[in-house]
């Protein structure tokens, strides 16, 4: 079933991007938001694990499919997708931290929030009003980033497809920004709903190999 699903997924982040690259909007419209949900089915068909952990993994792929679906309307509709993604990652974030100490490693941290506030001060002459929102959210995925990896530096069972898949996150969400509050720059829709996709596929993959056990390294 997984692989069906991953299948299905891939052909449609497929025709997303190349609708992206051929500017089709109707067709984003509807392969975008089709992605995401068989990205969530994924989670949803996965093997026994964590019924938290899936819970809360399933919560953040629905706050990212409406803020999917904010963020492709026309219009001012970005402060609604945004606090939408905010959710997700919140939900991420709670995963992430589940059966385990939030706090008991900080070591990820230290990169992850030097590189949001170094890139928070390159977007902030540009941010205007939407200085505090997109402050706030960047803290949100720096987050994110962190626990993932603190996870995954634990030894816990796919732990390390969320950490990669985090990485993607930043990386979207950063080329995002780059694109819409400094300076847009050719074929940024492409790149951003790739690694986009990659993220979201790769924690919606996690879950299959989650375990409340920790696995011994080294």
């Amino acid at each position: 079933m997984i692989r069906r699903l991953t299948f299905a997924a891939g052909i449609t982040a497929l025709m997303l991007l190349l609708a992206e690259v051929a500017a089709v909007p109707r067709l984003i419209y509807v392969t975008k938001p089709v992605t995401t949900i068989l990205i969530g089915l994924i989670t949803w068909a996965a093997g026994p694990g964590d019924p938290r952990y899936r819970h809360r993994i399933l919560v953040g792929l629905m706050a990212s499919l409406a803020g999917d679906i904010f963020l492709m309307l026309p219009g001012g509709w970005f402060v609604p997708g945004l606090v939408c993604f905010l959710a997700a990652h919140l939900a991420y974030i709670a995963a992430f931290v589940s059966g385990r100490r939030a706090l008991a490693e900080w070591r990820p941290l230290i990169p992850f929030a030097g590189f949001g506030v170094g890139y928070l001060a390159l977007l902030w002459s540009g941010l205007g009003d939407l200085r505090l929102p997109v402050a706030t959210y960047v803290a949100a995925i720096v987050t994110m980033a962190w626990q993932a990896h603190a996870r995954a530096m634990e030894g816990r069972r796919g732990a390390r497809l969320a950490a990669i898949g985090s990485v993607f996150f930043v990386a979207s969400d950063a080329l995002l920004a780059w694109n819409r509050f400094r300076q847009p720059f050719p074929w940024a829709g492409p790149a951003i709903t790739l690694t986009y996709v990659a993220a979201q596929w790769l924690i919606a993959r996690s879950v299959d190999m989650t375990e409340s056990a920790v696995i011994p390294i080294g």
